[in-house]
């Protein structure tokens, strides 16, 4: 990385929608450096199939899409963040337009898909399947501009902390050639995505083991409701292949579910059977999956008319098509998976953290607006909602988001062991469903493993992953066993119910 001028306006961390997002648009500022551990192309946004959420449809109203979010965050929904999302998500769909994308049309208007939870046909797609990969192509090729510069295979190893409080920049390793750098920044923008590869079966690329979640608590920010991790109930089971997201569009479009009986399952786990909360569907499949001891249910698109499937999911086609499986003509093997990380980096409604200098967008933020539940394709939605809220405040003074009074200090050890150990612990013990010794006895085997140092070590990507992977491991397990209730995608067998007190 030498040679390289070490001083930018706006340092972003992580290369998907949000964080090229905030790029762009910071770029008049001065000078942005783009850091992703992987290539650019590498980031949830290219798996994202379903689409972007947004209220543009004449039979749609911002306070409809407010009312569905609200109910599918089973009551923890930050409603002011919310409503932030929803009314300033039509604006966030014109700018993706002038960023090039191109969203499907049907008659000349723009085609709207429903999904689960939406009362309205709401979600834009583009290239059917490929919205996230649409997204992430159109941004990317705006990248060339002399303001931006990306660095791809750079490993962010920890934020710098003045001695004021201030983030300031960052240390990163250059992984192809194992030299370490320092960069210093007016603010550091967190965009590192999810952390679904600390479970065994996830629909996650291999990039997303949480790292900014764990940077930032390493310089002091507060984190938030980490015991919420949506699993999607259809990813693609079949031996030999990774799972492979499914898209609830499918089911959207008339898809069933069946049980190895052959069985329609779903109507009687809720009143809106496929098209339920994602929680409540992923719990039926595991429920149908263990009454037959199997290892999946099967998706069944044989009976959606006037669809041509494999124009309106040309990914999902091909990917089973390569698989034996023609989902024309034969249903789909499916299991939940590891999908969306509610919890995360607690922001502000403009991406400030608790620390000075600190900003999160994306995933990795907990903004409050998806509560115990995301409602499909609001993530998407999010990033840009929320990232160009950021680059608005930049030009503002440097605050940072007010600490809680209620937030508890942790002193945290890195521990070190294999991803496979760390991926059966967590979907074993902190997984669809978990009870006070499942999440006991996880926490003892986490603190069984080994300690390494701060963040093991930061030239070896696996070592320093699975360092930082132990110690979230190890958070999400105590907010899971602390909260003693089941809300949203948080389901404790010994506390079936909600309960009022922890609407927190």
């Amino acid at each position: 990385m030498t040679g390289l001028a070490d001083n930018f306006e706006t340092i972003v961390v992580g290369s998907g929608i949000s964080g090229l997002f905030v790029a762009l648009e910071a770029r008049h500022l001065g000078p942005v450096l783009v850091l992703t551990k992987g290539s650019i192309d590498d980031c949830n946004t290219t798996w994202a199939q379903g689409g972007i959420a947004a209220a543009v449809g004449p039979l749609d109203s911002i306070e409809s899409h407010l009312a569905d979010t609200i109910a599918a965050g089973a009551g923890l929904v930050d409603e002011s963040a919310a409503r932030v999302l929803c009314t300033e998500a039509p604006g966030r769909i014109r700018d993706l337009v002038d960023y090039g994308v191109r969203f499907d049309s049907l008659g000349g208007e723009t085609a709207l898909g429903r999904e689960a939870a939406h009362s309205a046909n709401r979600i834009l797609h583009a290239g059917g399947d490929r919205t996230g990969a649409a997204i992430e192509t159109a941004l990317s090729e705006r990248l060339q501009h002399p303001s931006i510069t990306v660095l791809d295979h750079a490993l962010v190893t920890a934020l710098a902390v003045d001695g004021s409080g201030h983030v300031t920049g960052v240390t990163a390793t250059n992984l192809l050639d194992e030299t370490a750098e320092a960069y210093t920044a007016a603010r550091v923008v967190l965009a590192t995505g999810g952390a679904g590869h600390l479970y065994s079966h996830t629909t996650n690329p291999d990039v997303a083991t949480g790292d900014g979640v764990m940077l930032a608590f390493g310089a002091g920010a507060e984190v938030m409701d980490l015991e919420f991790y949506q699993f999607h109930p259809t990813a693609l089971r079949l031996a030999g292949q990774p799972p492979f997201l499914i898209s609830e569009a499918v089911r959207g479009e008339g898809a069933v579910l069946l049980n190895s009986a052959g069985e329609r399952f779903m109507p009687g786990y809720h009143p809106e059977a496929e098209l339920g909360p994602r929680d409540v569907v992923a719990r039926a499949i595991l429920a149908e999956m263990e009454a037959a001891n199997a290892e999946w249910v099967m998706l069944d698109c044989t009976g959606i008319d006037g669809v041509d499937l494999a124009s309106r999911f040309p990914g999902i086609y091909a990917f089973c098509l390569d698989a034996g499986i023609d989902i024309a003509r034969e249903p789909i093997p499916v299991a939940p998976a590891a999908h969306y990380f509610m919890g995360g980096i607690r922001t502000d409604h403009d991406g400030r953290t608790t620390v000075p200098g600190l900003y999160a967008v994306g995933e990795v933020a907990c903004t409050g607006v998806h509560g115990a539940n995301r409602l499909a394709s609001n993530s998407l939605m999010e990033t840009v909602v929320f990232g160009k809220r950021a680059v608005d405040s930049f030009s503002g003074p440097t605050t940072s988001l007010a600490p809680d009074p209620a937030a508890i200090q942790i002193a945290l050890a890195s521990r070190q062991t294999s991803r496979a150990d760390i991926q059966r612990l967590l979907w074993r013990n902190v997984g669809i469903r978990r009870d006070g010794a499942s999440l006991d006895t996880a926490l003892k085997t986490i603190d069984s493993w080994p300690e390494v140092g701060p963040s093991g070590d930061s030239h070896d990507r696996p070592v320093f992953e699975n360092a930082q992977m132990s110690r979230l491991a190890w958070l999400m397990a105590t907010a899971a066993l602390r909260r003693e209730e089941s809300r949203g995608a948080h389901y404790r067998r010994d506390f079936p119910e909600p309960d009022a007190s922890w609407r927190r």
